[in-house]
């Protein structure tokens, strides 16, 4: 059978250039990502997931393995793979339309008028069509993680991956971006890596949880979120119910011991 994308038997080891020592980060991980699928990578920090969705995006290169995106092998980032980082990446000399019309920039497919059209239509997507002839200087960090979506998705890449894209904002605007999110895969169906350390926020908008284990990254299990809770019928009220309460706690029983050998990595001594 062959999937959207494969992660298969991927290590990942550092050497510092200035002895030469060897940090592993990744530890022989194997994944198969289906199309359409939100897949949240969930670990404790410095765990080496974000290194793992580097690498899918071709900004970083395993050790050993592969990756097989769609067929071909993963040898370096293109168009292909659209990425969103913590950060707000906005041009500020730029306009919100002209920032998300940047995301077509190197799109031959399209012809000026509907590269024109395309920005329009992802600028009402996320909700900033009253605000398309503002530069993103005089709007808020909000708004400009919004721009940066936008203009990813503009660029029509065949997968998307989010480096924790909600992780410096303010808990109110986190809400509502994650719930926008949920609203675009819906219309999209864009198949999308998402990075966090942040369980409630992995439990809403999974399809699937990868659990990672502390350094070296190593799958401790797979949790098939959309069985449990459709991603269809996910609300505000989700985050009350029975359902997501019993799966959020599995998982922090299942992350608190990651996160106290993470500890004794960084700092040599038990949290």
């Amino acid at each position: 059978m062959t999937h959207f994308l494969t992660i298969d038997r991927v290590s990942k080891t550092f050497y510092s250039p200035d002895d030469g020592h060897a940090t592993q980060v990744i530890d022989n991980v194997s994944l198969d990502i289906e199309e359409g699928e939100i897949v949240v990578f969930l670990g404790p920090s410095g765990c080496g997931k974000t290194t793992l969705m580097r690498i899918v995006g071709g900004l970083e290169t395993q050790s050993s393995g592969e990756v097989i995106l769609e067929g071909e092998a993963v040898t370096g980032p293109n168009r292909q793979k659209g990425m969103v980082f913590q950060s707000y990446s906005s041009f500020p000399w730029l306009t919100v339309l002209d920032n998300i019309r940047f995301g077509l920039k190197y799109r031959d497919d399209v012809g000026a008028k509907e590269k024109t059209k395309i920005a329009r239509h992802y600028l009402d997507l996320v909700g900033l069509t009253d605000f398309a002839d503002f530069y993103t200087s005089r709007i808020s960090g909000g708004m400009k993680q919004r721009v940066a979506i936008a203009r990813t998705l503009a660029a029509a890449p065949d997968i998307l991956l989010m480096d924790e894209p909600f992780g410096a904002l303010d808990a109110q605007t986190r809400e509502f971006l994650q719930f926008q999110l949920l609203e675009i895969n819906r219309e999209e169906r864009k198949t999308t890596i998402f990075v966090t350390h942040d369980v409630e926020e992995a439990v809403l908008l999974a399809s699937r949880i990868i659990v990672f284990s502390a350094r070296p990254a190593k799958i401790i299990e797979e949790i098939p979120v959309a069985e449990v809770i459709p991603e269809a019928e996910r609300t505000i009220e989700t985050k009350e119910s029975e359902a997501f309460f019993k799966l959020r706690n599995r998982i922090l029983n299942l992350t608190r011991e990651e996160a106290r050998r993470t500890e004794e990595i960084l700092y040599g001594h038990e949290a």
